[in-house]
């Protein structure tokens, strides 16, 4: 297991490019980020390489952002804008040494049916169309079950969907992100899903973050937090995964309460600090 800084949520004090070092300086040998489009890919590699750290994880674009899009695979009017979105992710993952790219679906009209069934078509397709052009490249593309709570409509919202979808299009180079804080809010008891499905190997990349308030992950959990049933504990999460054997990248994707060196002692509380070269946060 390796611990990976999501650098789009963490040492957001720092200016983007200077997070590198800013999450070495903390003992992370590894980061990854939502969109790095803003800079260049040669600036974040070597900006990486000077940190000792290296770049594990992106997302394609996903659309405007700030306009509300939360992907780009599931809408057929926007199928050659997605294909230069993956296009563009792969070129960032070349230089940057990336080897998962992670492919959002996009949001729909639940209640409508027919869009339904149009996005869940055109979403195949997509996929299929990608896991084909870019079956040279050295990627696993990845879906990510999304909870509804922090994204209403969002197409992909349950592990069994997702798991399902790629079994049946049966591409190497396709697999699942599994954030087990979306999978805790979405459907509860991560622990049994990550012991159902990580033993499959379709499983290639996870992400934690507390629940349900999406900060610090936490071992210890209050009697009104256990009674609400909203909570992951991260010490039986680790134990999970060392008895499961897991042995991938974990993403950090969490906001932190204050600054995120001021929140860090949860690796140690945890147990995660053993995914870490050297855990040092400075004071």
């Amino acid at each position: 297991m390796r611990l990976a800084a999501n650098l789009s949520w963490l040492y957001t004090e720092f200016d983007f490019p200077e997070r590198l070092q800013a999450c070495a300086d903390d003992g992370f040998r590894h980061a990854e980020c939502m969109f790095p489009y803003d800079y260049s890919a040669t600036l974040l590699r070597e900006k990486a390489d000077s940190a000792g750290v290296s770049w594990v994880l992106i997302n394609a674009p996903a659309g405007d952002w700030a306009a509300g899009d939360r992907g780009l695979a599931a809408y057929p009017e926007r199928r050659d804008e997605f294909r230069r979105s993956a296009e563009q992710a792969a070129r960032y993952a070349q230089v940057l040494g990336v080897q998962k790219i992670h492919v959002l679906a996009g949001i729909v009209d639940l209640e409508n049916s027919d869009a339904v069934t149009t996005a869940w078509a055109c979403y195949e397709k997509n996929l299929l169309w990608l896991a084909d052009t870019m079956k040279g490249e050295p990627i696993d593309w990845l879906i990510e079950p999304i909870n509804r709570f922090d994204i209403p409509g969002y197409l992909l919202a349950d592990q069994a969907t997702a798991h399902e979808l790629v079994n049946r299009l049966g591409q190497p180079n396709l697999g699942v992100q599994m954030d087990l804080y979306h999978c805790q809010r979405a459907e509860g008891n991560a622990l049994a899903a990550l012991a159902q499905y990580l033993p499959t190997g379709r499983i290639r990349h996870l992400q934690i973050a507390g629940v349900p308030k999406r900060d610090e992950p936490q071992g210890e959990t209050s009697a009104n937090e256990l009674v609400n049933g909203a909570v992951l504990n991260y010490a039986e999460v680790y134990q999970q995964l060392l008895a499961l054997g897991y042995s991938g990248d974990i993403g950090c994707e969490y906001r932190p309460k204050a600054t995120t060196r001021e929140g860090l002692g949860w690796v140690r509380n945890t147990g995660f600090s053993g995914t870490m070269e050297a855990f040092k946060p400075r004071a």
